[in-house]
């Protein structure tokens, strides 16, 4: 069974096994939702592995160019270099004639080795790696079991990447201690040779329980401008920020491709290393449980009522403030998982709870992102915007 539109798999074939425990994790003690009160998960079996694959590949839409498969964890690296070795070996076996399949690896760096980043080269992986910032800033939460910084043994396996040419994303996690020092992680991340970076807000845990290393709304939308006008001064084209890239395609009316911005979600599944289905990685656990890969069809999964009915959920229970907001299309509400106060006591469905952070965010780049667009309409290039901020032909 085929799909009629394109969709994301996201495999976790290590579950939540990591070597690390940062303290923000909010999936580290997922196996017990995934595995059912076992002690640790165990690694995605060779058999359901090929299963995966060749369903992931067949459930695709016909005439798709391009299939991307996302690997994540816990830490994947866990895995060993042979087990990705088998990953390319089965891609290539089920590939279909004239579709190019692609590979995105999430890691925290620690695991890295030469090997692997030669590996990663060969086989042109995206490589994405966690670091939040310099030393300081990075192991105030990402540290290991016996409480130790990570960032000397992320820094190492960085170096290995960029020395092998390997195309790497930075993912930064902000939280209540970078998000205060926006200059100093933004100046960071451009001093070792980022060009991609995506920053991620750290939530509630459970979404509801205010903890030390939670990023607040006004944080949050702080940190923002303060990167955005760092950026704007001298690295638009040269350094590719998430936010920015998705805010600008929303001002030049292209659809969002990100879920987070996006008006429906719900095309983005996760795979965990037991084979079972869930509905986002945000929402794994028994509410969200689709099925299992070995005994049913991705597809039927991705269709089912279930899923529709979670998809449609970002939409359909936007707050009322959500709705009269005039930033309504360029976040939809945002992701689902902050979506935990109110924001009247009238009110009967929850708004996101980093709501003022991004509205700040989005009323200081507005002037900005409509002359961005403005000069590409006019085929300038985004970094020509000065001579259209005061335009009104957006």
């Amino acid at each position: 069974m085929k799909s009629s539109v394109p969709f994301n798999l996201l495999i976790k074939p290590i579950g939540s096994a990591c070597n690390l425990r940062c303290d923000y994790c909010f999936y580290i003690d997922k196996y017990k939702i995934v595995s059912e009160g076992r002690q640790s998960p165990s690694p995605m079996s060779d058999e359901l592995l090929e299963i995966s694959i060749k369903q992931y590949i067949e459930s695709q839409p016909s005439g798709i160019g391009e299939i991307i498969f996302s690997w994540q964890g816990g830490e994947p690296l866990l895995l060993g270099i042979d087990f990705f070795r088998k990953v390319v070996r089965l891609q290539k076996t089920y590939a279909p004639p004239g579709v190019r399949i692609s590979n995105s690896l999430q890691t925290n760096g620690t695991l890295v080795t030469k090997e692997f980043a030669r590996f990663f080269k060969e086989h042109s992986f995206l490589v994405g790696i966690s670091i939040d910032g310099s030393e300081e800033l990075h192991d105030k939460f990402r540290k290991d079991r016996s409480g130790n910084g990570s960032f000397s043994r992320v820094m190492k396996g960085y170096e290995y990447l960029k020395d092998e040419g390997v195309d790497v994303n930075i993912l930064t996690s902000v939280n209540s201690h970078n998000s205060e020092h926006p200059h100093e992680v933004y100046a960071f991340l451009t001093s070792i040779g980022a060009t991609y970076i995506q920053f991620i807000p750290i939530g509630k845990a459970n979404g509801t329980c205010d903890c030390p290393y939670s990023v607040g709304a006004e944080q949050w939308g702080s940190f923002l401008c303060h990167v955005f006008d760092l950026w704007k001064e001298r690295d638009i084209g040269k350094v590719f920020v998430q936010h920015f890239d998705m805010l600008l395609a929303r001002y030049m009316n292209y659809p969002a491709t990100l879920c987070v911005h996006a008006p429906l979600c719900g095309r983005a599944i996760v795979l965990e290393h037991n084979g079972k289905i869930y509905s986002c990685d945000h929402f794994v656990d028994h509410d969200h449980e689709l099925g299992n890969i070995t005994k049913e069809s991705i597809v039927s999964m991705l269709n089912s009522e279930k899923q529709i009915r979670f998809g449609r959920s970002k939409i359909d229970n936007l707050s009322m403030g959500c709705k009269e907001c005039e930033f309504l299309p360029l976040c939809f509400g945002g992701c689902l998982r902050n979506r935990r106060e109110r924001s009247s006591p009238s009110s009967k469905k929850p708004s996101n709870y980093l709501c003022d952070g991004y509205r700040a965010f989005y009323a200081h780049t507005r002037p900005y992102f409509s002359a961005m667009a403005v000069a590409l309409r006019n085929r300038k290039e985004a970094k020509d915007y000065i001579q259209f901020l005061n335009s009104n032909n957006d």
